[in-house]
């Protein structure tokens, strides 16, 4: 790989060179993963290295900010799975979703775009498949009553969760429960 080559990398912040080489500023004493977000440096003051043991080496010290010093540091997918696993735990309720995600310290409009850059689905588009993955289990699984499940999986109404069923499965909390529900728990 040419030079040529790792700097257009660099100038790109192409992360699919991350781990095949490194580069150092000169002029900051720091070394960079290719797809560090820093601002692109002067050419003239940059250098390549195939390992960060190299750039060690050679008197640079790891970025904070591409963690270039850890080799599996990706704090986007590390934010997009505490999103995943927040929702999985409290998709029941928006007030509780709302609560959990704000602690993760990030605009809300950050959050979405990270989870779906990550999952490719937004984040309410998630919020519905898990409620209606879950409204489907209790519907075959348990006797509750319809309200009662539209309750427990987020919905504040039953005609809104009767929409919702029915345009995401083509039937009717009811008639689903007729068709797919236990017939053994009776």
């Amino acid at each position: 790989m040419t030079q040529e080559e790792m700097w257009k990398a660099v100038s790109e912040n192409d992360a699919s060179y991350d781990g095949i080489f490194f580069y150092a500023v000169k002029s900051t004493g720091i070394y960079c993963r290719p797809s560090c977000k820093s601002k692109n440096p002067k050419r003239e003051n940059v250098s390549f290295f195939n390992t960060a043991e190299q750039a060690i080496a050679a008197g640079f010290s790891p970025c904070k900010r591409c963690r270039s010093d850890l080799s599996e540091y990706q704090p986007i997918k590390e934010i997009a799975e505490k999103v995943k696993k927040l929702l999985d735990e409290s998709f029941r309720g928006d007030d509780e979703i709302n609560k959990e995600l704000q602690q993760l310290g990030l605009s809300h409009r950050r959050m979405v775009q990270i989870f779906k850059d990550e999952y490719g689905i937004t984040v309410y588009e998630y919020i519905k498949k898990l409620r209606l993955k879950e409204a489907k289990r209790l519907l075959s699984e348990t006797n509750d009553k319809i309200i009662d499940i539209a309750y427990a999986i987020g919905f504040e109404g039953l005609s809104s969760f009767y929409r919702f069923f029915k345009i995401n499965t083509g039937l009717s909390p009811a008639a689903y429960r007729s068709e797919y529900g236990n017939k053994y728990n009776s």
